[in-house]
């Protein structure tokens, strides 16, 4: 027997062995478990952390960067998907999703918090009423300005969207910016420069927000992405940048990472402007039901919540994780809006007429020159 095979048959032994060890007597393989969230959007060691809890469980983890990009592989085949709440009205309409079991999620019931019983998710009333039914939130965010107040000044504590998106928007200041490789918050943004619904369907209102956008394109060539942002900001790389609020803080991290002291990132939130929820949900098509009850439920223990609202940098919708955060943190209304900034902000709707034309926008912005 020559060395290679001896060393491949010594390597096939182990792997059987060490299989041996970890699974329970009579089990041929550990059930794959398939996880598809957004990028740069869990901690670190949280995947690790449920399999240890977990061993019967192998995680297949993937991303994506926007509702939009996730939707067309939903085909694939997933167990857990996290998009945001109006993506899942789509996805409960056209029965992507299907039914949780809330008697399988415990930490769900006690952590969550009840505030989020009472969001209208979407202006179709059976749909919104069913959502908790069908997702429960991961994290939440608002949609802002991020700027360096080095290079950009507003005026102190203004929430007027004219003046506060002016800064992305105003062809004459041949300022570097970034803006969402995303039709929602792109557009979104737009509309709210106008102070109209981030939700229109009013074709003057949407053709002034597309001119708006090839415009933009056209003068400053904004720097399009989603988390490539965060670097750029930091770095200094651009003046400005449309933002989630849990960008902001992560941009925070990595300029102190990176010793910048001549960057000073600031966020302000526009009334009018979209707060949106990410929810954990799962497909009909998942293989592994009873392993995707298990993750959701994992990621509502308090410390895990804190892990992963920490390391991101969104709000936890866990009233226990919340607690144990630094109050600088939760005390920040533009991360965890009181009530008065919550009545100002609008989440996405959704319909299959809203979808093709805000499409046909989005991809007419992206295909000018």
């Amino acid at each position: 027997m020559n060395k290679k095979v001896r060393t491949l048959i010594a390597s096939s032994t182990a792997l059987v062995m060490a299989g041996s060890m970890i699974l329970p007597c009579g089990c041929s393989k550990k059930q794959q478990l398939v996880i598809y969230n957004w990028g740069e959007y869990i901690a670190e060691d949280t995947i690790a952390k449920f399999e240890a809890k977990y061993p019967q469980y192998d995680v297949v983890y993937r991303t994506f960067e926007t509702n939009e990009t996730m939707y067309p592989n939903l085909e694939n085949g997933y167990d857990v998907i996290i998009p945001s709440e109006y993506m899942v009205c789509r996805l409960i309409e056209e029965d992507w999703i299907q039914p949780l079991d809330w008697n399988k999620l415990p930490n769900v019931t006690k952590y969550m918090d009840p505030m989020f019983r009472d969001v209208t998710y979407t202006d179709n009333a059976e749909i919104s009423g069913q959502v908790l039914d069908y997702a429960v939130p991961y994290l939440y965010c608002t949609v802002g300005l991020v700027y360096d107040a080095n290079k950009v000044t507003l005026p102190e504590g203004t929430t007027d969207p004219a003046v506060i998106w002016d800064v992305l928007f105003n062809t004459d200041s041949g300022l570097s910016i970034g803006m969402y490789d995303s039709m929602r918050e792109s557009i979104g943004t737009a509309l709210n420069y106008y102070g109209y619904s981030i939700n229109s369907m009013n074709d003057e209102e949407l053709n002034k927000a597309l001119d708006l956008l090839v415009a933009q394109k056209s003068a400053l060539h904004p720097a399009y992405g989603v988390d490539n942002l965060k670097d750029k900001m930091a770095a200094g790389e651009l003046a400005a940048s449309i933002a989630w609020s849990g960008d902001h803080i992560v941009m925070l991290e990595r300029v102190e990472e990176l010793g910048n002291t001549n960057i000073d990132l600031q966020f302000v939130l526009p009334e009018g402007s979209n707060w949106s929820v990410d929810m954990m949900c799962v497909p009909t098509n998942c293989k592994n039901y009873d392993g995707a009850m298990d993750f959701i439920n994992f990621m509502y223990d308090p410390d895990i919540a804190l892990e992963n609202c920490e390391y991101v940098g969104y709000s936890t919708p866990n009233v226990a994780a919340k607690d144990m955060l630094d109050p600088e943190v939760s005390g920040n209304k533009y991360y965890y809006p009181d009530e008065e900034v919550f009545s100002s902000l609008e989440v996405y709707y959704t319909s299959d007429a809203l979808e093709e034309r805000y499409t046909e926008i989005w991809n007419t912005v992206k295909a000018s020159a």
